[in-house]
């Protein structure tokens, strides 16, 4: 199918559905069917010539039966309106969310590929092209041995290695699409933690080498990159260059760190030249998020009676544990996801380190020692759990 020649290109950059997760137990399958629903009305109404899905469409390489059959309806729903393009994120197997993807119709486009990183899906404007080129999740420690040089050499193990090598590819590839009469606008789709972001609790680590991040200028030179990965919609500074960008963020809150995003899908609006217009369409809210802190007297007073329909994580700060905590907190906030008993720290009482969703699992693992064996841990046992828990990854990663 060839796309229709237009005045300007319409693109919707989305990424991070992670279909099939839940919150705190909560399955938010029908929450998600909504926001695909108002994606398929933003494409009829808006007039979209593709949507870019940047990775981690789903929260696990195996998803449930459901969660396939949801993605399935969606991608046949969108393709009969526009162009589909879509890349595999740290949360997806590359290999099974690509399978049969020469199979798919023109709409419907899985770049799952490492080798294939500077073949570009066109979009033909009027008098223009937008070619956009699909970079799966580049783990590191796999994706390597793709870029070797006919030399044999590898790019360093990092992440930082294997995005400028995939970069240089398609860097290669727009010179001689410039080469033409007809002039080229380039989108690179990247799911990487590129430096200058803000991440959130919900994003699964992805720390090689002890580094979990490349820096932006990897990107220097192409029109506009969407990334995902980071939860948070944001955008990002590319240094010494006029590319464009940004984070869409994903649809839904996936932890109550997240519960001040203004969630969105990013509208582009391609011409044959200059930056392309950014409009963040806001994404449906099912429930708000707010987390609750103080005491039994205070979180039951009248100040927090707006938060009855909404999510609620509530930390209970009386010194003692307050009677039918439970019953009574649930009476008031019936959506109440988590509620602990966290009362204020007596300076006499030497207490255990608080864990909480935002800490790194080496950080916690180090406290653990410090706090077992009265001593911080050393250098090699650093190393050593450092080692340990990317092994752990790497097979989480590899499944």
């Amino acid at each position: 199918m060839q796309p229709i020649s237009v005045s300007v290109v319409r693109i919707l950059h989305t990424s991070d559905w992670h279909l099939g997760r839940t919150l705190h137990g909560v399955d938010l399958h029908e929450h998600q069917e909504a926001f695909l629903d108002h994606l398929v009305e933003l494409v009829q109404t808006r007039d979209i010539d593709a949507v870019l899905v940047s990775g981690d469409v789903y929260d696990r390489a195996f998803p449930a039966v459901d969660t396939v059959n949801l993605l399935s309806r969606t991608l046949t729903r969108l393709s009969r309106h526009t162009t589909v393009i879509v890349t595999p994120g740290n949360h997806d197997s590359a290999a099974r969310l690509g399978f049969g993807s020469e199979l798919m119709r023109d709409s419907v486009r899985i770049l799952a590929d490492v080798g294939d990183v500077d073949t570009p899906v066109v979009l033909a404007g009027e008098g223009f092209d937008v070619a956009v080129y699909g970079l799966p999740y580049l783990d590191p420690d796999l994706a390597r041995v793709s870029f070797a040089t006919s030399e044999g050499d590898l790019p360093p193990r990092s992440h930082e290695g294997v995005l400028t090598a995939a970069m240089q590819r398609i860097r290669a590839d727009l010179a001689s699409r410039s080469a033409t009469e007809r002039p080229v606008r380039s989108i690179v789709m990247a799911h990487a933690f590129i430096v200058g972001g803000l991440p959130s609790d919900s994003e699964r680590d992805i720390t090689i080498g002890g580094v979990d991040s490349a820096p932006s200028a990897v990107f220097e030179s192409v029109d506009y990159v969407a990334l995902g990965h980071l939860h948070g919609p944001q955008k990002i500074t590319v240094p010494h260059s006029m590319t464009v960008a940004r984070y869409s963020g994903s649809p839904l809150a996936y932890s109550f760190s997240e519960r001040d995003h203004n969630k969105s899908t990013v509208l582009l609006e391609f011409g044959p030249d200059g930056p392309p217009r950014v409009e963040l369409i806001p994404a449906p809210v099912p429930r708000r998020l707010k987390h609750l802190e103080g005491t039994m007297d205070a979180l039951l007073g009248s100040d927090n009676a707006e938060w009855a329909e909404a999510w609620v994580r509530i930390f209970v700060t009386d010194s003692l544990y307050p009677t039918d905590m439970q019953a009574r907190l649930r009476a008031q906030f019936p959506y109440a996801l988590a509620i602990a008993h966290v009362p204020e720290a007596s300076s006499a009482t030497a207490a255990a380190p608080v864990v909480t969703e935002a800490m790194n699992p080496l950080e916690v693992t180090g406290q653990f020692v410090e706090y077992v064996t009265t001593t911080a841990p050393t250098d090699e046992e650093s190393a050593l759990l450092q080692m340990a828990y990317e092994a752990v990854n790497a097979r989480k990663r590899s499944g």
